[in-house]
């Protein structure tokens, strides 16, 4: 059976940092979880499905597995980029790898994923796909802002 990984991003200004972090989680549609950041894998059986998470209402407090960009500026006129690339197995069963970055421009997290995964297949013996990614970003215009690529691997309540 196929797990599907949600890619979503968000932007968010808030009165503080924390607050800017919580509207773009808002905005990806992953806010009300305890999130639990994983490392770089993808697993077997994964398709990566790149729309907006949606909240659920009923798993407020859940437990999420995700892995996350985030980047927050706080400076006016300064921008804030946040973003997730990944290559998959050529001839595998979905299986592949994750990077996330941050910066203060596109081209900066964008360069940072690319030269990341390039590295990271290097010394693998599978032979990767093409380089994919999502960004985004926001600019500061006063008030502290915060760009968030997330990929979602599923909620769990608490037993």
């Amino acid at each position: 059976m196929k797990k599907i990984i949600t890619l979503t991003k968000g932007t968010g200004t808030g009165d503080t940092k924390i607050g800017a972090f919580d509207a773009a989680l808002f905005d990806a549609g992953i806010a009300n979880y305890n999130l639990i950041r994983l490392s770089s894998i993808i697993p077997p059986d994964s398709e990566i499905q790149i729309c907006k998470a949606e909240i659920q209402s009923d798993e407020f407090g859940h437990k999420l597995y995700l892995v996350y960009a985030s980047q927050i500026e706080n400076e006016a006129g300064m921008d804030a980029w946040a973003g997730i690339g990944w290559v998959l197995q050529q001839e595998g069963d979905g299986r592949g790898l994750f990077t996330e970055h941050e910066g203060h421009s596109e081209q900066e997290v964008s360069n940072l994923i690319n030269e990341t995964l390039s590295s990271m297949v290097q010394y693998r013996p599978e032979t990767y796909g093409e380089i994919q990614s999502v960004t985004t970003g926001i600019t500061c215009t006063g008030k502290p802002v915060c760009a968030l690529v997330a990929a979602v691997y599923k909620a769990e309540g608490w037993e």
